[in-house]
């Protein structure tokens, strides 16, 4: 069992949590909106990768980077951990995007 894709995703969300602590984006500045916009943007990417292995668009392949756990038939450890990753990174990029434009426009 290989753990290099799994650690590497969740070191680069750890560097996320920094970020959005150091700059207050998602969780810092606002934690139940943030908590909410992060569950339903995991909830709907899950509901996709579902659906996707419903109609065999998605499958499971091997790899020597995984760890080869799977969460359900076709869906590894790996998948839930990057759509964690993916849904954190949109919000700060959004809400880093969002605190530029605020600072940029003048009033």
């Amino acid at each position: 069992m290989n753990v290099v894709y799994a650690a590497s995703l969740v070191i680069s969300a750890a560097c996320l949590v920094l970020l959005d602590v150091r700059f207050s984006l998602v969780l810092r500045r606002r934690p139940v909106a943030g908590a909410a916009a992060l569950a339903i943007g995991l909830l709907f990417f899950i509901a996709w990768d579902a659906v996707g292995i419903g109609l065999g668009v998605f499958r499971h392949v091997d790899s020597d980077w995984a760890t080869g756990l799977l969460l359900a038939p076709e869906f590894p450890v790996e998948e839930l951990l990057f759509l964690i990753f993916l849904s954190y990174l949109t919000l700060i990029l959004l809400s880093g995007w969002q605190r530029r434009r605020e600072r940029e426009t003048p009033r």
